[in-house]
C-alpha cells in the first residue's frame, strides 16, 4: 500500500479550508457592512429600546433578558465598519463608522443612565459585577467573535454566527454598567465596563481587519499609502495598548485564584479541632496586603498561641506575610464582622439559641414555683404557730404537705394538700370545723384534709 506523500497530506487539509467557493463578491459584502454601519431612524430606536431591554435584565440579574437585548442589538454594525474600512482604506467608511459608534455609544450610556436613576433598584448583582473587570479572557472572546462575524457576513453560509457573535462578544451589557456607574455615581463601574466595551470593539475590528485581508478584498484608495500605513500602525498600537491592562487583570485574578486555593488547602488542612468548626473563612488581597480571616463555632480555643501556632504553618502553603485573623465567639466586636459575613446562617443560629433558652427560662421558672410551694409547706407550720397557740389551744403540732393521689378506677391524677396534726387534746366538731377553714384560708387553699396522727 502506497503512503500519502507531505504535498498530497498538505492539498487534502488546505482543501478544508479553502473559501473561494463560500465567498460572497466583495461588493455585495461590503453592502451589507456599510448598511448596518449607520444609525439613524430604526436602527437607532431599536438601539434604544435593546438597552432598555438590557438594563433591565441587568437589574433584575435576568441572563435571559440581557441574552435577548444582545441579539436585538445593532451595535455591532460600526464595529465591523471600522475593520472592513481599515482593511480596503476607506477612509470615509472610516470616519462615518467611528462617528456612528459614538453616537451609538452615547445614547446607550444615555439610555442606561435615565434607566438606572429612574429605577427602584439600585443594587450590584453578579450580572453587573461581572462587566467591571475585564481580562485577557475579554480580549480573545472580542477578536474570535470579530473572526466569526466578518467570515459570517463575507460567506454565503450565514447559519446562526451572526445572533452567535452578538451574544458571545457581549457589547450591550458593559455600555448598560457604564450607564449605571454614571447614575449611581459609582466610577469603578463607569471605567471598568467602559474599558471592556472599549476592548471588545477594538478586537472585534481587529478580527475584521485581518478577516479582509484573509478574503483578499480590493483596496479602494491607493492614492495615499502612507496615510493607510500610519492608520495601521495606530491599529496597532491601540491593540497592543488595550491588551496591557487587561494582561495586568488576568495576572491579577490568577494571583486571587491561587491565593483563594491555597487558603481553603490552608483551613481544610489545618483548622481541625475537636468541639470546634470553621463557620466561614475568606482571603483577600489588597495591594501587598493578604488577609485571611477565619471564623470558628463551639468550643472557644487559646486565641493568641492558636494563631502564633498556626502563623508558623503557613509558609508551607505558599502563604507568607499573610496575616492570619480568627474570631471565635468570645472575640468582642469583631463578631459583628463575622455575623456580616454569615448574616443568613448566624441568624438561624440566634434564632434556634433564643428558642432554646425561652424554653429552659419557662421550665426553670416552673421549677421555681414549685420549688416555692415546697418551701412554702416546709415552713408553714412554723409561720402559723404563733396564731395557732391563740387560736387553737388544742393544737400540739402541725406538718403541711402535698400529695398526689392516684384514682384506681380511672387513673386520674389529683393534687392533695394534708395537713398533719397532732392534738394536746380533743377538738370538739364545732371547733374541728373553724380550724379546717382557717387552714383553708390561711393557706389559699379549698382543698385540704386534715389527718391527725394520735
Amino acid at each position: 500500500m502506497k503512503l500519502p506523500n507531505f504535498k498530497d497530506l498538505k492539498d487534502g487539509l488546505a482543501g478544508y479550508f479553502d473559501l473561494s467557493a463560500d465567498l460572497l463578491p466583495q461588493e455585495e459584502a461590503e453592502n451589507a457592512i456599510r448598511e448596518g454601519v449607520s444609525f439613524r431612524g430604526t436602527n437607532i430606536i431599536i438601539l434604544i429600546i435593546a438597552i432598555f431591554i438590557a438594563s433591565l435584565g441587568l437589574n433584575t440579574n435576568s441572563t435571559a433578558v440581557i441574552i435577548g437585548a444582545m441579539l436585538i442589538s445593532p451595535l455591532m454594525g460600526p464595529i465591523i465598519g471600522l475593520g472592513l474600512a481599515v482593511g480596503i482604506q476607506d477612509f470615509e467608511l472610516m470616519k462615518r463608522s467611528f462617528r456612528n459608534l459614538l453616537a451609538a455609544a452615547f445614547f446607550s450610556i444615555i439610555t442606561s443612565c435615565i434607566y438606572f436613576l429612574i429605577s427602584p433598584v439600585n443594587e450590584g448583582h453578579s450580572e453587573l459585577l461581572a462587566r467591571t473587570s475585564p481580562t485577557i479572557y475579554d480580549v480573545f472572546i472580542g477578536f474570535f467573535g470579530g473572526c466569526a462575524g466578518i467570515l459570517a457576513i463575507g460567506s454565503k453560509i450565514k447559519g446562526n454566527v451572526i445572533p452567535g457573535v452578538a451574544i458571545a462578544t457581549a457589547l450591550m451589557p458593559p455600555l448598560c454598567t457604564v450607564g449605571y456607574g454614571l447614575a449611581t455615581f459609582q466610577m469603578n463601574y463607569f471605567f471598568g465596563a467602559l474599558f471592556l466595551f472599549f476592548i471588545n470593539s477594538v478586537f472585534i475590528a481587529c478580527a475584521t481587519y485581518l478577516g479582509v485581508k484573509l478574503m483578499k478584498y480590493h483596496i479602494k484608495d491607493f492614492s495615499n499609502p502612507i496615510r493607510a500605513k500610519r492608520v495601521r500602525n495606530l491599529v496597532y498600537t491601540i491593540a497592543i495598548l488595550t491588551m496591557i491592562p487587561s494582561c495586568y487583570l488576568t495576572w491579577r485574578m490568577f494571583q486571587q485564584s491561587k491565593f483563594n486555593l491555597n487558603c481553603e488547602r490552608f483551613v481544610e488542612q489545618q483548622f481541625n479541632f475537636e468541639g470546634t468548626q470553621v463557620l466561614h473563612s475568606s482571603a483577600a488581597i489588597k495591594g501587598n496586603n493578604r488577609t485571611l480571616t477565619v471564623s470558628l463555632i463551639g468550643k472557644v480555643l487559646p486565641q493568641d498561641s492558636l494563631v502564633l501556632a498556626l502563623t508558623d504553618k503557613l509558609p508551607d502553603y505558599h502563604l507568607e506575610g499573610t496575616k492570619l485573623k480568627i474570631i471565635q465567639g468570645d472575640a468582642g466586636d469583631n463578631m459583628f464582622d463575622a455575623t456580616e459575613a454569615t448574616s443568613t446562617m448566624l441568624r438561624d443560629m440566634y434564632q434556634v439559641t433564643q428558642n432554646t433558652i425561652n424554653t429552659q427560662r419557662e421550665t426553670i421558672d416552673s421549677l421555681r414555683a414549685i420549688n416555692a410551694d415546697i418551701c412554702r409547706n416546709d415552713t408553714i407550720g412554723a409561720t402559723i404557730s404563733p396564731e395557732l397557740k391563740v387560736l387553737f389551744p388544742e393544737v400540739a403540732d402541725i406538718a403541711v404537705t402535698r400529695a398526689i393521689v392516684s384514682n384506681v378506677s380511672t387513673r386520674q391524677l389529683d393534687t392533695l394538700n394534708i395537713a398533719l396534726v397532732h392534738y394536746s387534746k380533743p377538738m370538739n366538731k364545732l371547733q374541728g370545723e373553724k380550724f379546717l377553714k382557717y387552714l383553708e384560708a390561711r393557706l389559699s387553699t379549698k382543698s385540704i384534709k386534715i389527718v391527725s396522727t394520735d
